[in-house]
């Protein structure tokens, strides 16, 4: 393969991306402090403290080889011409433009799929299961990877046929065109996807009547955040590990808890995570992240026109005839350094906003100390780092470390 200064930048780009995780990786693992901070004194004991050093361990070093795996094959498949030779073999077929360019792209996207599903499985039986996470059957596990497979088939395969199309035949302002598509493509999942996708991996059932319901329903009230449905979810047949999120738009909110979050918490403390998450929403954090998000794929539209009409992309790569849906593949390469330099400036905005609803919280329901409880026991029962180092908190973190979420709700800063 003929080389040229792209084909450098491209390479020494994603190099050093992994390089630098290696490093943020290599830190944070120092980082573990073998003393309990005292605010969890009591919500840890030594035996579980011990399993949450021995869990951020033992995930610490499987991402190291699942990156090293992530960039070993890229460069294989890269500096062997797995570009060009795909290519070739889906030209052969003469399929026509869309259906050659989504078999090109879906024969890439199934390939990555299959080379990580290994780790994946690995990740789910064997480290997941060994510190008491993992619920998940082999059967219920097939059934997601072939349901999450199906839906990638039909909703990407739609939006790339789109974009594909636009590209092809929009002109000077095909992005702007392809943005839209994509757009409002994202803004219909992040709205109705929930209602549509979610019941198809997991069974929700309204929350039965009681004084937890009762109380969330006074704290939405009281908040003027319009609740239709509180709705639990079966978190607990794949994983013990707890969460809560909203789903819905306009006056068809609804609140999704898993079941494990209302197993391990009170009534306080849930009530306080709801604020929480009311203040995303109150503070406009939805909107703003969907904003961003859209951003971001102007930016990806924009410079990928620019550069599928770049000879010295296909030459950097090896393909011997320029195509939209090639250039798409390859701009996808180049872009991934770019993409964590964005996504640093999102994740500090995300960290932001997770403060912005704490307070938000611990203001409106008078309950810090309940937040805080129930952050305390959600790090507890998800084996959460501690103390992260700020390096990898920079490059990887929405979420600040619960620690200065907890000293922040305690006053303590």
């Amino acid at each position: 393969m003929k080389t040229n200064a792209l084909f450098w930048a491209i390479l020494c780009a994603n190099v050093a991306m992994y390089l630098l995780d290696t490093v943020a990786n290599r830190l944070n693992l120092r980082a573990l402090k073998p003393e309990l901070p005292r605010e969890f004194e009591g919500i840890y004991d030594r035996e579980e403290y011990r399993r949450f050093l021995d869990y951020t361990a033992v995930t610490a070093k499987f991402e190291r080889v699942e990156a090293t795996w992530d960039i070993a094959t890229l460069l294989a498949f890269w500096l062997l011409g797995g570009y060009d030779w795909l290519d070739r073999a889906v030209r052969s077929l003469h399929l026509g433009f869309i259906a050659t360019g989504l078999l090109y792209l879906g024969a890439i996207f199934l390939g990555r799929w299959l080379l990580g599903l290994p780790l994946e499985i690995y990740e789910t039986f064997r480290i997941e299961e060994r510190f008491g996470f993992n619920k998940t059957t082999p059967a219920v596990f097939i059934g997601d990877a072939l349901k999450s497979l199906l839906l990638s088939v039909v909703l990407g395969g739609a939006v790339l046929a789109a974009v594909l199309a636009t590209l092809q035949n929009g002109g000077p302002a095909a992005w702007l065109y392809a943005w839209a598509i994509a757009a409002a493509m994202l803004v219909a999942l992040v709205y109705a996807a929930p209602a549509l996708i979610l019941p198809l991996f997991n069974k929700l059932t309204p929350l039965e009547d009681g004084e937890l319901r009762r109380s969330i329903m006074a704290c939405a009230d009281r908040l003027r955040f319009p609740l239709a449905e509180i709705s639990v979810m079966d978190s607990s047949r794949r994983s013990t590990k707890a969460n809560a999120f909203f789903t819905g738009f306009g006056k068809t909110k609804r609140v999704v808890l898993y079941d494990t979050l209302v197993t391990n918490h009170s009534v306080d403390e849930l009530v306080a995570v709801l604020a929480h998450e009311i203040g995303h929403f109150k503070l406009r954090h939805i909107v703003q992240h969907i904003a961003v998000a859209v951003l971001n794929i102007g930016i990806f539209l924009f410079l990928a026109q620019w550069m599928i009409h770049c000879p010295a992309l296909y030459a950097a790569f090896g393909v011997s005839r320029p195509s939209i849906y090639t250039g798409l593949a390859l701009f996808l390469v180049l872009y991934g350094p770019l993409s964590r330099i964005l996504g640093i400036a999102r994740g500090a905005q995300s960290r932001r906003h997770e403060f912005a609803a704490d307070r938000f919280a611990a203001r409106n329901t008078g309950l810090p100390h309940a937040l805080a409880e129930a952050l305390k026991k959600l790090s507890r029962n998800n084996l959460g780092n501690l103390s992260p180092h700020p390096l990898h908190v920079v490059l990887y973190h929405s979420h600040p470390p619960v620690l200065a979420r907890v000293r922040a709700l305690e006053g303590k800063v």
